[in-house]
């Protein structure tokens, strides 16, 4: 896991998009991709241990996709 730091988030949709040195250009995250008990929403800023699938995937023109994302404690 890599640490990343939340840019943008709709808790609506259930997605947003993550930033870590190993995702450039921002990492497309869902809702389903959160590893916590009924956690759907994620809050701008907020830090979190990141796993990602490698380049060649495309959503929304990120070529990262989450496939972890677990919020930081705070």
């Amino acid at each position: 896991m890599v640490m990343a730091t939340v840019r943008s988030w709709d808790d609506e949709a259930g997605w947003g998009v993550l930033d870590s040195v190993e995702t450039p250009g921002g990492c497309f995250g869902h809702f389903s991709d959160v590893r916590a008990d009924g956690f759907r929403a994620l809050v701008p800023g907020q830090q979190v241990e990141l796993v990602w699938e490698a380049p060649g995937f495309q959503q929304d023109g990120f070529d990262y996709r989450a496939v972890s994302i677990v919020p930081r404690e705070e």
